[in-house]
């Protein structure tokens, strides 16, 4: 019986136990910054002692100081403290298991870092998905001026390799959740109804993966010898879209046609370094994916493999239906 994403258990890098991954955040690309979907059991305030936590040792192992002074209990212990000289001990409940799916915030992804050393002294790990789940971050060309979203991802992969970890790498660039609900519109909550704004040309493809479905390949390829050391690249039929066609669908759905503005490379370009980060996020996401082309400027066969031909059993949740489910919306 195939277990639901939300049900593959995250190991928190910080308070050494195993929990439950957070719910996924309205930011970000693919699931990024969170998990899917399932209330996390630890509260606010353990997140929050769990996020200072892993700050401070991060900073310790850097050499930029001791932690500051806090609560007792919100210290980490000095053997807990990461050391060149030291090894970390897993949990015994990490002793027990073959596969490992990575549930973090993309504000945390270098947190994993301390994971993969965890997992190299468990010695008992079969496969490891690190948590990615957006567009490549090999491929991306918007290296420096997206605040590292991607390069944190990259390194997190050169880790990987490092250690020599058997691993997987899922790629299913965007969730239907995001920019679709807006018919990727920024500042809007809901599809335009009178006009729309088209970036670049607006022929350029991006790839929209409900989170369900990702979650269903995600779990075809974790015990797939096909996939071991791989990446997978999800572009299923019918999810693969330029705002142009995007555009078409929605004119059909409403029975009507919306004035088109277009908004050139230059043009979004300076909106994006006009408006403050993070508020310019979701304009860096739609250069990168409608004007720089990073969700299907290369070709699969040459880089990794195609989720939908690895599983052609799996049905995906086309953006045409998703885009059904947006006609009793208004903004």
């Amino acid at each position: 019986m195939r277990r639901p994403l939300c049900d593959l258990l995250s190991f928190s890098v910080a308070d050494r136990s195993w929990r439950w991954p957070a719910r996924p955040s309205e930011h970000g690309d693919g699931i990024g910054p969170g998990g899917c979907g399932r209330e996390d059991s630890t509260s606010d305030h353990q997140q929050q002692s769990v996020g200072n936590w892993g700050n401070r040792e991060a900073r310790t192992a850097s050499g930029e100081g001791e932690p500051r002074r806090g609560s007792p209990h919100l210290r980490p212990r000095a053997r807990d403290r990461l050391s060149p000289r030291r090894t970390i001990s897993p949990p015994p409940i990490l002793r027990q298991q073959r596969r490992h799916c990575s549930q973090v915030p993309s504000s945390e992804v270098l947190q994993q870092r301390l994971l993969i050393q965890v997992i190299k002294e468990a010695r008992c790990i079969k496969r490891f998905i690190p948590c990615e789940f957006g567009a490549d971050p090999d491929k991306v060309h918007i290296l420096g001026m997206d605040y590292d979203f991607y390069e944190k991802k990259a390194e997190i992969r050169r880790c990987i390799e490092k250690e020599n970890l058997p691993h997987t790498y899922i790629c299913c660039n965007f969730f239907q959740r995001y920019l679709l609900p807006s018919l990727v519109q920024p500042g809007l909550k809901a599809p335009p109804r009178d006009k729309v704004h088209i970036f670049g040309e607006g022929n350029i493809k991006a790839v929209f993966v409900d989170e369900k479905d990702v979650a269903t390949f995600t779990i075809c390829a974790i015990d797939d010898t096909r996939t071991l050391n791989k990446v997978v690249y999800l572009r299923p039929q019918g999810n693969v879209y330029s705002l142009n066609e995007l555009v078409e669908i929605w004119e059909v759905k409403i029975g009507k046609k919306l004035e088109k503005i277009y908004i050139t490379e230059e043009q979004l370009l300076r909106s994006i370094h006009e408006i403050p980060y993070p508020s310019n996020m979701e304009m860096i996401f739609i250069y990168s994916a409608f004007v720089k082309g990073d969700h299907t400027y290369f070709g699969i066969n040459s880089s990794g493999l195609d989720g939908s031909k690895l599983y052609p059993h799996v049905r995906c949740k086309t953006v045409d239906e998703y885009l059904s489910t947006l006609l009793d919306k208004t903004d």
